[in-house]
């Protein structure tokens, strides 16, 4: 699925309503352990019972777990990333980018070991596919990185405890590490879980010794659905750019408003005119053309000395970004560092490569 399409889906998601009925209502979970779940992983059964019952905080309220889930579906359309970071193979993923058995990527197919890879939902705009979830009778369904609604909640909470979004952030909006670290508690493995956050923010955190020069530079990340779509500081994506310690566009999210992105107007064009413009294209050879044909853009600084980063949007690269997950972040990180190296370097010669693979 292109990544402009995904755009105009997460609008669709904000606005759904669940529509099924009846059924759902009868459907129980099951205290018989996932085939899918990894023994040996994680915290002993000691320590786990011990983290439990846990009352986690969200959009609709709260959800207390009372036991260590054993089948977890992810409805979340990334939240499967830290599931497997602790552990867990959930027995159902909701899928997002295509592609990928399970719905799990390269970066995280270490994660499974031996287990048999996740069933994949889908969700199409109208919600999740509810009778399919409470097929998978799972004991703890997760949310986080979601636009489920009030009425989804309330139907997928008759059979199961649901972890809904934070309130405290847009729809798709929560930060990675929150993300891990809610799902560690969720999972009966906080302490796991905040380890796993320490050790991608350390990864950061040599990005950003390693170049000085982001300190003082300005970045934002674009893809051209409709025009020019601008992700705000709520979007993963940006978030990236942020925590390598880039700033955003000081008004960015009075243009984007109270979501994760927006189609800017040509009169807000110079939005994009930063210390480096992060593209998710297609390619990065017609889509880079077809970009440039855009007068207004190709006329801003950022475009003259060459200070564009190309993010093709199908593959592992590209996936990867839009997924940034605990998992998905190092990877991501290999191959975004150098090239926004390039592009704040002060030297307009400087040519940004795409990354070998």
């Amino acid at each position: 699925m292109p990544r402009a399409t995904r755009a105009t889906r997460f609008a669709g998601l904000l606005a759904s309503v669940l529509m099924l009925v009846g059924a759902v209502a009868a459907c129980g979970s099951s205290d018989s352990p996932s085939d899918a779940s990894k023994p040996g992983s994680g915290s002993t059964k000691a320590s786990a019972s011990k983290a439990f019952p846990v009352t986690i905080a969200h959009k609709y309220g709260s959800t207390t777990v009372k036991a260590e889930p054993k089948r977890v579906v992810t409805v979340g359309l990334t939240d499967q990333d830290a599931v497997l970071a602790l552990g867990t193979v959930p027995v159902g993923t909701t899928e997002w980018i295509g592609g990928y058995k399970g719905a799990v990527g390269p970066w995280a197919q270490d994660k499974l070991g031996s287990a048999a890879a996740p069933t994949v939902l889908k969700d199409t705009g109208t919600g999740p596919q509810v009778e399919k979830i409470a097929a998978l009778k799972p004991d703890l369904i997760l949310a986080l990185y979601s636009g489920l609604t009030k009425a989804q909640y309330d139907t997928l909470s008759k059979f199961a405890p649901v972890v809904a979004q934070p309130k405290e952030f847009n729809d798709y909006g929560i930060p990675w590490q929150q993300q891990t670290e809610t799902i560690g508690k969720a999972l009966g493995k906080p302490d796991e879980a905040k380890k796993l956050v320490e050790g991608v923010e350390a990864k950061f955190a040599e990005a950003k010794k390693a170049n000085p020069a982001f300190a003082d530079a300005t970045a934002v990340m674009a893809t051209p659905y409709e025009g020019t779509f601008v992700y705000g500081s709520q979007d993963a994506r940006s978030r990236l750019l942020a925590d390598l310690g880039l700033k955003l566009p000081a008004d960015l999210d009075k243009v984007i408003g109270d979501q994760f992105g927006a189609n800017i107007s040509k009169e807000r064009t110079d939005l994009l005119d930063q210390s480096v413009a992060v593209w998710i294209l297609p390619d990065a050879t017609k889509a880079v053309t077809k970009l440039h044909q855009n007068k207004l853009y190709a006329d801003l600084k950022v475009v003259k000395e060459g200070r564009e980063v190309f993010v093709p949007e199908t593959g592992d690269y590209g996936n990867a970004v839009s997924l940034s997950t605990v998992l998905s972040i190092p990877y991501v990180l290999d191959r975004l560092v150098p090239q926004l190296a390039a592009a704040v370097d002060g030297d307009p010669a400087t040519k940004v490569e795409q990354p070998a693979s």
